[in-house]
């Protein structure tokens, strides 16, 4: 029943990399070339699958009490849970305390005022600064306004002189992916030529943090249009990982990933059209979470894909996870599809610490397995963790995920060739070379084949809607490798390597195309340092177990600190 293959494909970079593009484009050429690319892609073999169902556009499921959402969180009930959340301390003596600076750590400091908003904006100019200089910056922001900063910083500081701070995040600092609109920034989406004017209103997600008086520190740097999972962007700078700085991020939200692991901030905003949460989270030892589709809004986001599309918080603590993902989730009359949701209730977030005593975990074992031994090794042992904690698990087979695989390959890719058909004739040339690929074998799929890919979305919900019955997660590997390194000939060009891409996207993907719930959360560290995480998906709307298990994973888990590491509460 298993059908996942590892790919072999060589890795293209420098001048055989532009070539490549180039030859893609031209249609002689092309016509060539492209059969190998297809079949090699999977492509051939999708054509062969004549599901029988009807086609699902979006992957939207209604709540099963037809109770729907009309209002987000209010953000006393998110104050009232600060409490509540269980803190970074490790249940092995403590040593996870102090690791990474927290929401909570933040706001204990204001009120104590033993550091005001004002100083925390100082040091954090500072750092971003500095974490961008030397012979490998970090580049997880790439656009900062100090004014803009200083601006921010000194209202909170005044909310917290006067004892109205506004929320939880008040004087808190966030990041936010160049994929949403933020006043003030361009939204360049990765790109060398989007967004030449600054966006003048806000995203809702960007909106509602505002309004709870977050310190808004500016733009992370992405993978162009988010169409591969490297951080390689040859525009903005190649995104280093805070753990080596010599390896990647992932991406495509790779600089989000890499300013939680460094410290910049406690939470960052991502979107995940294919992992692009999830994926930097695991490569960084961080946490991400792709919501339920819908349940948090995609207005002010650059529409680059639809019907795969999550924004989601990426945060250093299981708690300021949740609280990044209460402070964003909910209905937003600007998104009619956010409006198909059920409420979210905070209450259940009070349990966070519960363990996991009495659920009961699915694993597709041929699945689980097929990663790098490290990598199964460590998730292997956090479902015995899991199993000593009192939970059970199940053996479950899943049919047909390379089909699903190849399906979100044509739904996301067609989607954003038809996000960037309008400036394709004039900037084709304009983007990375392993864009300009990826945009050539977009544009060869045809209205059938998207059509099919919507038709194997809907048989793969049944299929998961099925395995869902016995269990209350599925568990995977969060990625099949930890980390890549940087080569030194894709620091300008870029690379393509569609070997390191597969193995990198093997457990992500279905949950894009079928709309759950799915979190990544570190569980250890491979021989070389690098973080390795793991992933639990969810049924529909039922993102507080998500948050559960990760919080049972956190408390065992000794953590290490990046080599690259910044503390913004603590005197220069």
């Amino acid at each position: 029943m298993y059908d996942l293959k590892s790919m072999k494909a060589p890795r293209l970079t420098g001048g055989g990399l532009r070539i490549f593009a180039a030859l893609l484009e031209r249609g002689p050429t092309r016509a060539l070339i492209m059969p190998k690319l297809l079949k090699d892609a999977g492509i051939e073999g999708f054509r062969q699958d004549n599901p029988t169902q009807a086609p699902t556009l979006l992957p939207l499921v209604p709540p099963e009490d037809g109770v729907f959402a009309k209002a987000s969180v209010p953000v006393a009930d998110q104050t009232a849970l600060l409490d509540r959340l269980p803190s970074q301390e490790s249940s092995r003596g403590g040593a996870n305390s102090n690791m990474f600076a927290t929401v909570r750590d933040y706001r204990a400091a204001y009120a104590a005022k033993t550091v005001s908003p004002v100083d925390v904006g100082e040091r954090v100019i500072a750092a971003i600064e500095s974490s961008n200089a030397g012979e490998k910056p970090l580049r997880a922001i790439i656009a900062s306004r100090a004014d803009d900063i200083r601006r921010q910083a000194a209202a909170s500081a005044e909310r917290w002189q006067a004892g109205k701070a506004l929320g939880p995040f008040d004087g808190v600092p966030v990041a936010v992916k160049d994929e949403l609109d933020q006043t003030g920034y361009p939204t360049t989406v990765g790109t060398a030529f989007l967004g030449t004017q600054p966006a003048t209103a806000d995203a809702t997600v960007v909106q509602r943090l505002r309004d709870q008086g977050a310190l808004l520190i500016g733009k992370a740097n992405m993978h162009e249009i988010g169409i591969a999972v490297t951080g390689n962007n040859p525009h903005h700078g190649v995104a280093r990982n805070p753990y080596h700085l010599d390896h990647y991020t992932g991406g495509s939200s790779s600089g989000s990933g890499g300013a939680v692991a460094a410290g910049l901030c406690p939470v960052a905003i991502g979107a995940d059209g294919g992992g692009s949460v999830r994926i930097p989270a695991a490569f960084c030892g961080v946490y991400g979470i792709k919501a339920t589709y819908g349940r948090v809004s995609e207005h002010g986001a650059a529409p680059i894909n639809w019907s795969v599309a999550h924004v989601g918080p990426l945060a250093a603590t299981v708690a300021d996870l949740a609280l990044g993902y209460l402070a964003i989730a909910g209905p937003d009359e600007l998104d009619p599809i956010s409006q198909n949701q059920p409420p979210v209730d905070p209450g259940e977030f009070q349990s966070l610490g519960g363990g996991v005593r009495g659920m009961t975990f699915g694993i597709f074992e041929a699945w689980f397995r097929h990663a790098d031994s490290q990598v199964v090794a460590a998730c292997e042992a956090q479902v015995k963790l899991f199993e000593k904690a009192g939970a059970k698990v199940r053996k479950i087979e899943i049919p047909s995920l390379n089909s699903l695989r190849v399906s979100h390959v044509v739904s996301i890719a067609s989607e954003m060739a038809m996000a960037m058909d309008p400036y394709y004739r004039k900037h084709r040339t304009d983007f990375g070379a392993d864009v300009r690929i990826n945009l050539a074998l977009a544009r060869t799929f045809t209205s059938r084949d998207y059509v099919r890919a919507q038709r194997i979305r809907t048989r793969a919900m049944a299929d998961f809607a099925q395995a869902f019955y016995d269990v209350d997660a599925i568990l995977t590997p969060a990625t099949g490798i930890t980390a890549p390194p940087i080569g030194k000939d894709a620091l300008k060009s870029g690379e393509s390597d569609l070997e390191k891409l597969t193995e990198t996207m093997r457990f992500v993907v279905p949950s894009n195309m079928t709309g759950h719930p799915a979190i990544s959360f570190p569980v250890g560290y491979d021989k070389a340092g690098m973080p390795i995480s793991m992933q639990a998906i969810g049924d529909h709307w039922n993102e507080a177990t998500l948050f559960r298990i990760a919080a049972t994973a956190e408390a065992e888990l000794e953590r290490r600190r990046p080599a690259l590491s910044y503390s913004l509460l603590d005197s220069p």
